[in-house]
């Protein structure tokens, strides 16, 4: 796909629509979002248009009269971009189009097109091709052109078969080809998380913006890439941090969710968010001073299950305490939400809290072990401490006997080792 670069700000629109389904109130916060998105997109809202009905129009998703005052708005303002916050259909899109006559965009197009503009590495690009095939493939239309020349020549066209057919045919080979491309990536990550194998590993998740990538610096005390903008991070970065002397985990940050995350979005992320799937324990990140912060959680906790991490331990991290004053919210969710944190990423607050109540259940997850080995087999003894905490070492004629505390990360290797003494013993 060819990214646009976008030489100034454009001026757009906002719509949505409360339905049964949400109330007023809601979808004004639903539309709020949608303006930080197109900022974050590179457009400038002017207007915001929220229509109540029973149900979405299924010509114009808002109602006739509606469609006519935002084409005189448009003209009015000189407005180039039309959001919406909902999906809409291909007829939708043809419909707003030739009423409107600007561009139309739903939210779904909109956070393609920043993650499109924020893809760096060569695994989030195809990852966004991928979605963003997926997301035109059905929203095709005669006036759709060639993607690429390259595809062209004998034995690519049909008897009789027209122009859109074949762009259709184009796409589906593309969005196959990309598949392929994406499973030797998510090979390579698997490779790449064995040798991770030995430590705990960590994974930060929460709705976008919430302040992931400034806890990973806190913590790691790196330079993660962190900005005040929606979807700031679509790699993940691991990073290994020492909690205390003896207690090490790998902790990898995530792109955040959002509410109506396009389902191809995280379909074509699923080598990123696999991250998430192998995690022995997830930081649910949380901005305590955002005023819809519980329908964040509950988004964040959603879309967790809809990857199948649903049983996965996890801690419940409040973000940014130093920026509210009322103390006893903080009594009502450490509560509600167990085991909780209540910290300040940027600032610093209670990161010890954090550290501590990480080591405490990595720690419980230990099991103690004895081994008895040669005074001379110093390979082994010198394995054992990589491997477990050495708790005690006792003396007995030629034989040390070590007494140790090992992680569930490492146990099975530790018993292996265990099988081979007592074989050469016997």
């Amino acid at each position: 796909m060819i990214d646009l670069v976008k030489e100034k700000r454009e001026r757009a629109i906002v719509v949505g629509v409360a339905t049964r389904d949400t109330t007023k109130q809601q979808e004004e916060e639903y539309l709020e979002e949608l303006v930080l998105l197109a900022d974050t997109a590179g457009a400038d809202v002017l207007h915001r248009i929220l229509q109540v009905k029973d149900r979405f129009d299924s010509a114009f998703y808002i109602g006739k009269g509606k469609v006519e005052q935002l084409a005189q708005l448009c003209k009015d303002d000189d407005i180039t971009l039309v959001i919406f916050d909902d999906d809409l259909s291909p007829a939708q899109v043809r419909n707003l189009e030739e009423a409107i006559e600007r561009k139309i965009l739903d939210r779904s197009g909109l956070i393609l097109d920043i993650f499109a503009s924020r893809a760096k590495t060569n695994e989030a690009m195809t990852q966004v091709e991928l979605a963003q095939l997926n997301y035109l493939l059905p929203r095709l239309t005669r006036m759709w052109t060639h993607l690429s020349k390259q595809y062209g020549g004998i034995g690519t066209k049909g008897p009789g078969e027209t122009q859109i057919e074949t762009d259709r045919r184009i796409i589906r080979e593309k969005i196959s080809s990309l598949k392929e491309k994406l499973q030797k990536i998510a090979t390579q990550r698997t490779t790449q998380r064995k040798g991770r194998k030995e430590f705990y590993n960590i994974s930060l998740v929460g709705y976008t913006n919430v302040g992931k990538s400034t806890l990973l610096n806190t913590l790691s005390d790196s330079k993660v890439f962190v900005e005040n903008r929606l979807f700031a991070t679509l790699d993940p970065t691991t990073r290994l941090v020492a909690l205390d002397s003896s207690t090490s985990a790998m902790f990898t940050d995530t792109v955040g969710f959002i509410r109506k995350l396009p389902h191809h979005l995280v379909a074509s992320f699923k080598s990123t968010l696999e991250e998430v799937v192998e995690a022995d324990i997830l930081l649910h990140v949380i901005d305590l001073s955002h005023p819809q912060m519980e329908e964040q959680i509950e988004v964040v906790k959603s879309t967790i299950a809809d990857l199948g991490a649903a049983n996965k331990t996890v801690i419940y991290v409040f973000n940014k305490v130093d920026a509210i004053e009322d103390r006893s919210v903080i009594k009502n969710l450490q509560s509600k939400y167990e085991p909780s944190v209540f910290i300040s990423a940027h600032r610093g607050i209670n990161i010890l809290g954090l550290k501590d109540l990480l080591i405490s259940m990595i720690h419980s997850s230990f099991t103690e072990m004895t081994f008895t080995v040669t005074n001379s087999d110093y390979k082994t003894i010198s394995l054992l401490h990589d491997l477990a905490e050495i708790t005690e070492q006792r003396y007995d004629e030629n034989d040390i006997i070590i007494t140790a505390r090992v992680s569930d990360k490492t146990k099975e290797r530790v018993e292996k080792l265990l099988d081979t003494l007592k074989k050469s013993k016997g």
